[in-house]
């Protein structure tokens, strides 16, 4: 699968909860959005929604700053 650009190898099966952990993110995805293939999944649907290897994933955090 394809993560922010890069390819990544994950294991079958792994959810968009699994990934966000896997990126050292906060785990209740507080200040974190993700889309899969375009869509953004809502995160009640991150522990079920599993990754394929064709998937292409783009994961967002906000920043704080000015």
């Amino acid at each position: 699968m394809i993560v922010n650009g890069e390819p990544r190898e994950l294991p079958e099966g792994t959810t968009v909860t699994g990934l966000v952990a896997e990126l050292g993110l906060p785990a209740a995805g507080r200040g974190v959005a993700v889309a899969v293939d375009g869509e953004i999944v809502p995160r009640g649907e991150w522990e079920t929604h599993e990754l394929d290897a064709t998937a292409r994933v783009e994961v967002l955090t906000a920043m704080q700053g000015g």
